[in-house]
């Protein structure tokens, strides 16, 4: 029986890190941010929906998504926030739902879904367990600022837009704390994985 885990946390506490090292193990990973990418290509179903709703103003001259537009729109606006995801969520899920059956069907011990809304889109009841990366505030708005060249006014509005960290540890099963080095979080991984007797041999 293959194990469904979510795997979650915050913008810039480190998912995608631990993501990577999941990856390394060959432990099949379903994104939610690339099949949302993937959703939006110019052409698709949902990217025509965001068209028509926000205006071609949200466009490259290409035609494709300017995200830094549409971003600006939707983190000040919690309204809008809701229509993109509207459109945009059920087009993924059905994504993941392929990918994750395939998984399972080929007999994997472990997948995990990488979905960084988890808990805020109530996905934690669509698997077995759940893994959150924690890192204390201050940190994540450090991070943010640096990795996408943020004021810290913005940098904060984006981590509003999401569930506070500390409120997603009291929902979580087991938790990375990302707040020290890289070795250190991947070992807390690994004990997980050894927990649950899926690490690969």
């Amino acid at each position: 029986m293959t194990i469904i885990v979510g795997l979650t946390g915050g913008i810039a506490s480190g998912k995608s890190t631990i993501s990577s090292y999941f990856q390394s193990l060959n432990i099949p990973i379903i994104d939610a941010d690339i099949e949302s990418r993937l959703a939006v290509e110019k052409g698709e179903p949902a990217y025509v929906e965001i068209v028509s709703h926000f205006g071609k103003e949200i466009l490259h001259q290409d035609g494709t998504l300017n995200r830094q537009k549409l971003g600006e729109i939707i983190f000040s606006n919690e309204e809008e926030r809701n229509v993109l995801n509207g459109i945009v969520h059920p087009d993924v899920r059905r994504r993941m739902d392929v990918k994750q059956r395939q998984a399972v069907e080929s007999g994997e011990k472990i997948a995990i879904l990488d979905i960084p809304l988890l808990f805020e889109n109530k996905l934690n009841q669509t698997v077995d367990r759940t893994i959150l990366v924690y890192v204390d505030q201050d940190v994540q708005i450090n991070r943010l600022m640096k990795r996408n060249d943020l004021s810290y006014e913005q940098a904060v509005k984006r981590i509003n837009a999401q569930m506070p960290l500390r409120e997603k540890l009291l929902l979580a099963d087991e938790v990375i704390n990302n707040n020290g080095s890289m070795e250190d979080s991947i070992n807390q991984a690994k004990r997980i994985l050894e927990k649950w007797q899926v690490f690969p041999t």
